[in-house]
């Protein structure tokens, strides 16, 4: 369940990187380039960091495709978790690919389960205002255990941009978009398990996904991340 609620925390995380590279919709992609995230639970205390560097940027057609590696590290610096994201922007928007949210552990616990996933991605606007809504996401599999059916689902929905703030983190001090959504999870093999989590970003403008990311269940905070370094 620990590594459950880190991972979604993992999947809404932020990638800043400002240089001189492919430009796209006022977002700079450079291969090479990366940041860090530093982890919290509720409490402040830390849990790792993760990091994530872009590992290739492609031309197809109008879009503009980026690979990103990301790696989760525990607070005594063991790698835990890993995942590669594609992303495409088309001059208006920032697709992330939704199958990028199921970790590498994840898959391999479903490889013996014939899983099948659809997948509706998930759409970053490249101007953000108040009172915008934006597209639900959401991952559905389905397969075998045996004679018993396995279902997975994770739905990211009522994504509302709620207002603009100021915001001051370890990287720096930005004027934010705050955006509130839902997650909600769900693990049927046998018994249903179900999670709820509600979720707060920051965004920036020029600035690819979020500056910092706030985890609630039942609205007690369950943990944050907020940039550290870019490199």
């Amino acid at each position: 369940m620990k590594k459950l609620i880190l991972w979604s925390i993992a999947c809404i995380m932020v990638l800043s990187v400002r240089s001189f590279a492919q430009e796209c919709a006022g977002f700079a992609f450079k291969e090479g380039s990366g940041f860090e995230m530093n982890n919290f639970d509720g409490k402040g205390k830390s849990l790792g960091k993760l990091t994530y560097k872009i590992a290739k940027v492609t031309q197809e057609g109008a879009n503009t495709v980026v690979m990103i590696d990301m790696e989760s590290f525990n607070a005594k610096g063991k790698s835990e978790l890993k995942n590669t994201y594609q992303m495409k922007c088309d001059g208006n928007m920032l697709t992330l690919d939704a199958a990028s949210l199921i970790s590498q552990e994840q898959l391999k616990s479903f490889q013996n389960m014939e899983m099948k996933f659809t997948y509706d991605n998930i759409e970053i606007p490249s101007k953000l205002s108040a009172g915008d809504k934006l597209k639900d996401a959401a991952v559905k599999g389905e397969g075998k255990s045996g004679p018993m059916t396995v279902v997975f689902n994770m739905l990211i929905k009522n994504r509302t941009v709620v207002g603009q703030e100021k915001l001051t983190i370890p990287a720096g001090s930005y004027d934010v978009y705050k955006i509130n959504s839902d997650m909600n999870m769900e693990m049927v093999m046998g018994f249903p398990v179900k999670m709820e989590l509600q979720n707060v970003s920051y965004r920036a403008p020029g600035i690819i996904w979020d500056l910092k990311t706030e985890t609630y269940r039942k609205g007690k905070l369950m943990g944050y991340s907020e940039l550290a370094k870019i490199y």
